[in-house]
């Protein structure tokens, strides 16, 4: 891979992590699950690519996300936002705020609504990111700090909107194959130089029985490799528990079930971000980079309505903005102006088909809203889930 080569510091940091995997990759069975190797990948203590100290989002970073590019994304999000905490609770939890930019842009469009949340919890386990968060939200909001408080753990009663963007394609994911003689589970192991390596073993348990059922819904044939995610349906169901009113609203790039597992994807979606260079080597570089997995909908959808929620609307990010009226919100920019030319180049990236339109998508999971959601109120592609 023609990739930019990291400094000598933080090849020493990847070297550290790459010791503590090995740690647990001992006789009598030196193997561990590719669950288990993302999370020690992206949240190992001081180590992963999520609890370390380098930099990732925005130019600087490995890669860019949607409040990065534009405080139009955070504005339009704000008109949905508003409208279910006037339907639940004035309450905000955002989970993975990554460095607090869409906080920042959500709180003070609501203060220009004149509907500010009482109160704006973010939960974030990176004390660099949750740092990073406090410093972005004073440069930008420091009037509104009083109102955000950072958490540790979900919590066990909840009313008002529950915002996620980019969260469930950076759970653990499980790495299965369908060959000839059965379901197999790929995990981690060293090959005879010491690297590590891809080995198999029969897959079973809650695995087994969540590729049988992909494999008795999808047309796949012998050999298909992919991902699946027990991590992000868990977190999905535990909010049956915890949401009294309200919603999930969850951002993400991904598919419904029978594209995600099309048979033109035989290889999967597992993808690494590295310096704005995107590659399939999730062994490359523990620790500097990001690795993600996309996002099976039905499968969150499945985990949700067996917990008690309900399905409040699915579509792309592209239609969704343009029910929330990112449009209107870019006309407020004087035309001609450099400005507008930069929001109008976000936009586009936003909303195109090409772009980030098509591939994210937004679901909302709720309960007790009895009004239609803003944001799918045409283009709801719900049915195909």
């Amino acid at each position: 891979m023609n990739l930019p080569l990291p400094s000598s510091d933080a090849c020493q940091h990847s070297a550290r992590l790459v010791a503590e995997i090995a740690c647990e990759l001992v006789p009598p069975d030196p193997w561990m699950s590719f669950a288990r190797c993302m999370e020690m990948l992206l949240y190992a203590p001081g180590l992963g690519y999520y609890a370390a100290g380098a930099r990732k989002f925005g130019a600087a970073g490995d890669f860019v996300t949607a409040p990065e590019m534009t405080p139009l994304f955070g504005r339009a999000l704000a008109r949905q936002v508003a409208q279910i905490m006037a339907l639940s609770a004035p309450e905000i939890l955002e989970v993975g705020a990554g460095s607090g930019r869409l906080a920042a842009d959500l709180l003070l469009e609501l203060e220009a609504l004149q509907q500010l949340p009482a109160s704006y919890s973010i939960l974030d386990l990176s004390a660099d990111l949750r740092e990073r968060q406090q410093a972005t939200l004073l440069a930008a909001a420091p009037h509104l700090l009083n109102r955000v408080h950072w958490i540790t753990r979900l919590p066990d009663h909840f009313s008002g909107v529950v915002l996620a963007n980019e969260l469930l394609d950076a759970m653990p994911a499980h790495a299965v194959a369908w060959r000839a003689e059965g379901i197999v589970e790929r995990g981690v192991s060293f090959d005879a130089a010491g690297r590590f390596t891809w080995s198999e073993r029969p897959a079973s348990g809650a695995l087994l029985a969540a590729a049988e059922e992909i494999g008795s819904q999808c047309d796949l044939p012998a050999g298909y490799e992919s991902e699946i995610s027990l991590a992000n349906r868990a977190w999905t169901a535990e909010w049956g528990h915890r949401l009294e009113c309200g919603a999930l609203l969850l951002l993400d790039y991904g598919f419904p079930r029978r594209e995600y597992y099309h048979p033109q994807r035989e290889r999967g979606t597992l993808m690494c971000h590295y310096r704005h260079h995107a590659h399939p080597d999730p062994f490359y570089l523990p620790g500097l980079q990001d690795v993600t997995v996309h996002v099976d909908f039905t499968a969150i959808i499945a985990a949700a309505d067996a917990a008690g929620l309900s399905l409040l609307g699915y579509t792309n990010q592209g239609r969704f903005l343009l029910n929330c009226g990112i449009l209107d919100l870019l006309a407020e920019t004087p035309v001609g102006t450099v400005d507008y030319i930069r929001a109008t180049g976000a936009a586009n990236k936003l909303l195109m088909p090409h772009e980030m339109g098509e591939l994210f998508k937004v679901i909302a999971i709720g309960r007790c809203l009895d009004e239609p959601l803003l944001g799918f109120s045409s283009g709801d592609q719900s049915c195909r889930l």
